[in-house]
């Protein structure tokens, strides 16, 4: 199954499930979806997203897709896969996607896997970590020390974040393994996982372009 994003057009696309969250219990309900939201003269597409899961809801959403790509040479990968499972005192969720190209101003920028989790137990601190394998920026590669909000600056005047985490008000953590800005041109994130008081979601990929 393959699928491309026109600018303006929804898709919602069923297909193959992936579970893919080792020891997690099978989703009670799965969702399949890609969108784009066409904002003032910006595209924002999604691809493998969850949707928001209320916290306290014992749930759980998947979106899964073989392949997935945001056209104009922005994105592609492939085993795209996000899942949100609720207790009624915890959120766990986790998104990935493999084989990644990523087009940014001239600069290509490839991982053989990404992943990011999260998980809270509500009331107690959460945890957040990424994975990123074989990360490369113009075919050269790229060590990952696996620190919290590690940065690396692109051509083109943009920056890359790796295990970006960030902690909400209301305690909820967001984990993006990868999230690459160049202002005025593109934000893209991949995988990107969040859990806590605000909810929970997943998702392979997001971006504004």
């Amino acid at each position: 199954m393959r699928f491309a994003i026109s600018h303006g057009l929804t898709l919602v696309i069923s297909g193959v499930l992936l579970v893919g969250m080792l020891g997690w219990p099978a989703p009670i309900r799965a969702q399949l979806g890609t969108t784009t939201v066409v904002t003032t003269g910006t595209t924002t597409a999604a691809l493998a997203d969850t949707g928001a899961l209320a916290a306290g809801s014992t749930d759980a959403l998947q979106a899964s897709a073989l392949t997935g790509d945001i056209p104009a040479g922005l994105l592609a990968g492939n085993a795209l896969h996000a899942t949100a499972i609720g207790y009624p005192n915890q959120i766990d969720s986790e998104a990935s996607l493999a084989d990644l190209v990523l087009g940014a101003a001239g600069t290509t920028i490839g991982a053989d896997f990404v992943m990011a989790r999260a998980s809270e137990v509500l009331g107690t601190a959460g945890v957040a970590n990424s994975e990123v394998d074989n990360l490369s920026i113009n075919g050269i590669p790229v060590v990952v020390t696996g620190a919290p909000n590690q940065s690396i600056g692109i051509p083109g005047g943009g920056a890359m974040i790796l295990n970006e985490q960030q902690t909400l008000a209301d305690g909820t953590i967001v984990v993006n393994a990868l999230h690459i800005t160049i202002p005025g041109v593109e934000d893209v994130v991949i995988a990107t996982a969040t859990a806590g008081a605000s909810g929970g979601r997943a998702a392979a990929a997001r971006a504004s372009f």
